[in-house]
């Protein structure tokens, strides 16, 4: 172990310029954040003031049709710790943690720290609010995780003395105060992520840090000044607040904005959104701050990435859960010392790739297992394509209901379209069915399953999501019994 004048004195030849010896194994600071959908600067968003996680992708590569693998945070997060599908875990819903049915499976950081690595995870990676008795799963972690344990409503502001008014309007979904950043979690977890990079700084072994953001999910509560990053008046209004035309009632969540909103408070909410936005681009870039300023950057991986969307209006929906591409698509941006900046990849990705990907560049060997593949084609290639398809799945009802939901929702994203199948969770019978164009409705407002013109197309789909279908569905023998 360094002492202490050892790390200072690295913190000081790093200042000067001087970084970490090139043989030295690659670190990965790895951040994660909570319902950000495909809405920053750098993916082509005009109205978001996202600099910092722009610049982040101006030094590596940034993935255009990257989707995770469940619209709500737990299988999802729970998918990508683990590199297997949300079937596999047995994992559809928010508190099933997913050692009750894989005690024995080896988590991202787990595995990192199984091959030397210091694994240290700060804030909200793994889904524990719900499942407290998990703390964090303590296998995974070198050190006991800080920051990851509470809900999002009960984010309220820490400041001295009385709390500055809320002056926003739309009851516990907005709030904007003028307090310091610290005052929410999201400050005080790039806070502690400045503090444990210089921790690690001064280490013998690499590490891997995991940072764990909670914004931009609900409620939309970003200090004051980063709502005053926008006028009111130059926000607009999803173009369309309807349900898609022939959706099935299936595909809908149940939480509608018709007769709960006025266009005022949905307007308030993409206000306070793009706030929360901002918000997290200034924590996410104090902490690659300070990765720069000790000399680490040019021996660390990056990886930034969000567990699922959101719908604020979009399709007459708030909220996620959907197999809509809102939910489904996610930023996903890595940056590594050895492979070309700037660089956009337009291929097909899915988060659980995220695992097998890091083994990959890091040199270690992953579980068997797994069920991504390493993206690292990708990132030596950007025009490399290695799917046809991406599998998205969520469970019904709004919430699911226990290991029981009634129906299993899946979707796969092709180049030309999204093909949703809802499916009885016991017997896999199909029950109803979406077919959306992006060539010619990027918004997925008509639901032409039903055209004739897309038969033959509808009949190739049908046979790619029956061979995109995990193994371990519900129905399949590989789950009876579990």
């Amino acid at each position: 172990m360094r002492s202490w004048f050892v790390g200072l004195t690295l913190v000081i030849l790093a200042q000067m310029g001087w970084t970490e010896p090139a043989d030295r194994p690659p670190n990965v600071l790895f951040i994660a954040v909570d319902d950000l959908r495909v809405e920053l600067g750098c993916y082509g968003s005009p109205r978001v003031k996202s600099p910092n996680i722009d610049r982040l992708a101006t030094q590596g590569t940034l993935f255009t049709r990257a989707y995770c693998q469940q619209t709500v945070c737990n299988p999802s997060r729970a998918s990508l710790l683990t590199g297997c599908r949300p079937d596999t875990l047995r994992v559809w819903d928010l508190p099933t943690h997913f050692r009750v049915h894989k005690p024995d499976a080896v988590t991202l950081p787990q595995m990192f720290k199984r091959n030397g690595y210091y694994a240290q995870g700060i804030g909200k990676i793994f889904h524990n609010w719900r499942q407290d008795d998990w703390k964090g799963d303590p296998a995974s972690w070198s050190v006991p995780a800080v920051l990851h344990y509470n809900t999002h409503n009960n984010d309220t502001p820490q400041v001295e003395g009385e709390i500055p008014p809320n002056l926003a309007t739309v009851a516990e979904r907005t709030e904007c105060r003028d307090v310091p950043d610290d005052a929410y979690y999201d400050g005080r977890v790039a806070n502690k992520a400045i503090e444990a990079l210089k921790e690690v700084s001064q280490k013998e072994e690499p590490f891997f840090l995991a940072v764990g953001f909670w914004k931009p999910h609900l409620p939309f509560n970003a200090p004051k000044k980063y709502w005053d990053l926008y006028d009111r008046k130059d926000i607009e209004l999803p173009k369309v607040m309807t349900t898609p035309v022939d959706v099935p009632d299936i595909a809908l969540t149940q939480d509608l904005i018709e007769g709960r909103y006025t266009k005022e408070e949905i307007l308030e909410l993409h206000h306070g959104h793009l706030a929360a936005i901002s918000y997290l681009d200034t924590q996410v870039g104090k902490v690659l701050d300070e990765l720069d300023s000790l000399g680490l950057r040019d021996n660390t991986i990056i990886v930034f990435w969000s567990d699922h969307g959101i719908h604020i209006g979009e399709h007459g929906l708030m909220r996620k859960t959907t197999l809509f591409e809102l939910d489904a698509g996610v930023p996903l941006i890595i940056t590594t010392p050895n492979h070309p900046k700037g660089q956009r990849a337009n291929g097909l990705v899915e988060l659980m790739d995220l695992y097998p990907t890091l083994a990959d560049l890091c040199g270690l060997e992953p579980p068997n297992e797994l069920e991504g593949i390493s993206l690292v084609p990708i990132l030596e290639d950007p025009t490399r394509i290695l799917k046809e398809a991406a599998m998205t799945e969520t469970a019904r009802p709004n919430y699911p209901r226990g290991n029981d939901p009634e129906v299993l929702g899946y979707s796969i994203r092709t180049d030309r379209f999204r093909y949703n199948e809802w499916r009885d969770f016991k017997t896999g019978e199909i029950r109803a069915r979406e077919l959306y164009d992006h060539s010619k409705d990027p918004g997925e407002t008509v639901n032409v399953v039903g055209d004739p013109q897309f038969a033959t197309e509808l009949d190739r789909l049908s046979k790619v999501m029956e061979e995109t279908l995990p193994s371990t569905t519900p129905w399949s023998n590989t789950n009876a019994g579990g």
